[in-house]
């Protein structure tokens, strides 16, 4: 298909369609951790590292994909990255053994995963009027929330059916099935348009250092640093949290994941809400308002492990709800300051700031739970340590957005 043509009819659903089943990996770690914990016999902080060299590897890939998606277009990144990415899963699936094996065969999936993300950003920008940008990332951010929740549902029925390994192998299966609708997606989208002047001359170098020294993309790209801080760790450990609050054993194990599954689907709705809105009100307005509610939700959640479940498990699905709601803004208000030129090297500056963010935050996590199960008088106090770090990393968010804010005008 031509650049210049109209993209053909349902590419926007197929590609989120083939986004949802990709995503199912990013939290497969997260639903069977408190499972494989207990038979592997790992620590918070073991736990929490695997789930960080997932993002570890996210972050070495989507910094890398962006400049390839400057030189060679976004829609040859997808797709090779798409194949990789399910055969990637599938080794996982089958070869995790150990923490040490999982941690390097879940870097090495993320490491292929980041070619399917920020490269189909840029796609939705190259695809979908600017007025209609913040509508379509958010169903695009949506349709990952969709694909977790979807992962997590996979979990708890294996977890209550079969074995944790099953839960994998289903994982495989749907990640592989996504690469192939991606493929068809990428089929019905306008083509890559020509090269840009800067990619052709070989200037990554210069690409990059317009991007760090462009004050309004770098304020918003702070803030998305800060953002994943908080929304990585919240992945990694609320099923383990809801697991806690139920009071432990296998039941309590699938009933937690079942749980989150469903504050994942609360994120769906979050990420619609958050991108429909920016569209109407502003990018800065919604990504200030969001940001300020999920911190509360950071602060607060840990105090609630002697809550009934079904108050926790609410909370967390207005949590997961806030923290996602301006995942796809700050996507979005990126696009709009940034000239398509050098999106893809901007993209990579901000994967670098939030991945890295979000590959630390769940082994922070864990750290501080292994610090207050260890010091502190009830189990509970631990888990209250442990959010409390979540907030204390994102507080910059804000003060990053109001920046934002006043340099973009």
């Amino acid at each position: 298909m031509a650049a210049d043509a109209d993209p053909g009819r349902g590419w926007l659903g197929l590609l989120c369609l083939s986004r949802c089943l990709q995503a199912t990996i990013a939290c497969a770690w997260a639903g069977v951790m408190p499972a494989v914990m207990a038979d592997w016999g790992l620590s918070a902080s073991q736990a929490g590292l695997v789930q960080s060299a997932w993002h570890a590897g996210y972050l070495v890939s989507l910094f890398g994909v962006g400049f390839l998606s400057d030189r060679l277009g976004p829609r040859r990144v997808v797709r090779v990255g798409s194949g990789l990415t399910a055969i990637a899963t599938a080794a996982f699936a089958g070869g995790a053994s150990g923490p040490g094996s999982a941690a390097v065969l879940l870097g090495l999936t993320g490491l292929c995963a980041g070619a399917c993300y920020s490269p189909g950003l840029q796609l939705l920008a190259s695809n979908v009027a600017a007025g209609q940008r913040g509508r379509a990332m958010g169903a695009f951010i949506g349709a990952s929330s969709l694909g977790y929740a979807l992962s997590l549902g996979v979990v708890a029925l294996a977890c209550a059916t079969l074995s944790w390994p099953w839960a994998l192998r289903f994982i495989a299966l749907l990640v592989a099935l996504g690469a192939v609708l991606t493929w068809a997606a990428l089929n019905r989208m306008r083509a890559d348009p020509a090269v840009a002047a800067p990619a052709r001359a070989g200037g990554m170098r210069r690409a990059l250092a317009e991007t760090l020294r462009d004050r309004p993309a770098m304020a918003g790209n702070w803030a998305y640093a800060a953002h994943c801080w908080e929304l990585m760790a919240l992945w990694a450990w609320l099923p383990a949290y809801l697991a806690f609050v139920q009071d432990g054993g296998a039941r309590a194990l699938a009933g937690g994941v079942a749980l989150a599954a469903l504050a994942h689907l609360a994120s769906v709705a979050g990420s619609l809400m958050g991108g429909v809105a920016s569209d109407r009100f502003g990018r800065a307005r919604v990504m200030m308002a969001a940001s300020c509610a999920s911190l509360c939700c950071s602060f607060a959640f840990g105090w609630l492990w002697a809550a009934p479940v079904w108050a926790v498990a609410v909370v967390g699905a207005l949590y997961s709800l806030l923290a996602i709601a301006d995942s796809s803004v700050y996507s979005t208000a990126l696009a709009d300051v940034v000239p398509p030129a050098r999106l893809g090297a901007a993209f990579s500056v901000r994967s670098v700031l939030g991945f890295g963010a979000g590959a630390l935050s769940p082994w922070v996590f864990g750290l501080a739970l292994d610090w207050g199960q260890a010091r502190l008088q009830l189990p509970g106090q631990a888990w209250v340590l442990a959010w409390s770090t979540v907030g204390l990393g994102a507080l910059t968010g804000p003060w990053m957005i109001r920046r934002f804010q006043r340099l973009a005008g």
